[in-house]
Order: structure tokens, then C-alpha cells, then sequence
């Protein structure tokens, strides 16, 4: 089986470095544009509930059925989501997260820890479904869990960070291609 781990195209979020999490914002116009048609359709897609991502698919593989994976949504950044890094430089409680490593919980979100388990469960039993291609769209943070749990070679989670629009591809647990759509 190969696997598909697909980010979402780019938002006005990300074009402005916005921690953007669960806002539920749509793709940019550029980040729409810089997206092309896959040269394959699985008939099943999988996604995250969050529109981004949704959209992204429906760029991707417009025929295929988007199957909606709560869990697959990204982090929640809490107080810190619609914030660049800069805004936050001051705030001795988003100094501390970063300096931890960013695993702790954000203020009104979530923890690393949280974050992972849950998308690591809903991963957990895609990776059971037997087909010749499993395709995940979804978020950076959640192509990095899955990655960071399942992919040969082991890597550390930051760095898998993928591209907008980009991603990987795996055959079984090994790593194989990255790709950008």
C-alpha cells in the first residue's frame, strides 16, 4: 500500500506566518492557484474537517469522496491562533511554551501530547484499511505525527515539516518520495 501524506495548499495565514490551528479559514487565492489536479484518483480521500483542507482535496482529486476525519484537524493554538510569532515576542507565556519546546498546552488549546494522541489514534486505524492508496489531506502538524510515529527512517518530529501543498509518500512504513502538488 502507499501512503499519501498531503498538506494543505497555502492560506492567507500562512502567507502572513499566523499560527492558524483550528480557524477554519479558506485557501488564498495564490494558495489555490499553486495547486494542480493529481495524476491519480483514489476513490476515497481523507480529510480534515477544517476547510483548508477540504478545498485542497477537491483541488487534487476532484472525483474522489472526501471521507471527514475529526481528529485530523490541526493543533489548537488556543490564545496564540491568528498571532504571528512576532506579535506574541513579548508574552512571557508564549516565550515559555517556545522555550519548552512547545509540547506544553497552549493556553485555551491544546498539549503536544494531546494533539498527538488523538491524530495518532485516528491514524492508527486508516492504517488498517486495506487499499492500494491511502490518501491523507490534512495539516502540517498532523503529516508530522503520523510521520513522527509510523515512518522509516525515524526522524524527529520538526523535521517533517512539510510545504504547503506538499508532502510524502510512503510504502508501507518506508519513506519513499516527497511530493508537491
Amino acid at each position: 500500500m502507499l501512503i499519501y501524506l498531503i498538506r494543505h495548499g497555502a492560506t492567507r495565514y500562512n502567507e502572513e506566518h499566523r499560527y492558524q490551528g483550528v480557524t477554519n479559514i479558506p485557501l488564498s487565492p495564490a494558495g489555490r492557484a499553486a495547486l494542480k489536479r493529481a495524476d491519480f484518483c483514489p476513490e476515497t480521500v481523507y480529510v480534515s474537517p477544517l476547510l483548508r483542507a477540504r478545498e485542497t482535496a477537491a483541488i487534487l482529486f476532484p472525483e474522489a469522496r472526501q471521507t471527514v476525519i475529526s481528529d485530523f484537524r490541526e493543533m489548537d493554538f488556543g490564545i496564540f491562533e491568528t498571532r504571528t510569532a512576532d506579535e506574541l515576542e513579548g508574552d512571557p507565556v508564549y516565550r515559555a511554551w517556545v522555550e519548552g519546546g512547545c509540547t506544553d498546552r497552549c493556553p485555551g488549546g491544546e498539549s503536544m501530547a494531546e494533539f498527538s494522541g488523538r491524530v495518532w489514534a485516528a491514524s492508527a486505524k486508516l492504517l488498517e484499511v486495506k487499499t492500494e492508496r491511502l490518501v491523507i489531506v490534512a495539516h502540517g502538524g498532523v503529516q508530522m505525527v503520523i510521520l513522527d510515529h509510523y515512518a522509516q527512517p525515524h526522524r524527529d518530529y520538526f523535521h517533517w515539516h512539510a510545504p504547503c501543498g506538499g508532502g510524502y509518500v510512503l510504502k508501507e512504513q518506508t519513506l519513499i518520495d516527497e511530493v508537491r502538488y
